[in-house]
């Protein structure tokens, strides 16, 4: 069965969503950094720490992850900072 959405793997970087990370101070400049991207076609790209197998064990019952996903964590601030420029529709 087709999937209704599909990650597009040819997409770009278009723009950071919110202030970077080491404006934020959630990490010094390196590899480690979490980010927020919006890519050339809308999709959002999130860059965090990867921590499915941590939760995969106790997802709601609403929730999967599938073997092409993972479940990824980026600090608070990264979101709340983004939040006024993602648009709501």
């Amino acid at each position: 069965m087709p999937r209704l959405w599909e990650a597009d793997p040819e997409s770009e970087f278009n723009r950071r969503i919110g202030r970077s990370p080491i404006e934020l101070g959630v990490t010094k400049a390196g590899p480690q950094c979490p980010d927020i991207w919006e890519l050339d076609n809308g999709d959002f790209a999130v860059i965090g720490r990867d921590l499915t197998r941590a939760y995969r064990g106790r997802l709601p019952s609403e929730v999967s992850i599938g073997d092409d996903e993972s479940l990824v964590v980026i600090p608070r601030i990264m979101l709340t900072e983004a939040k006024r420029e993602i648009p709501d529709a």
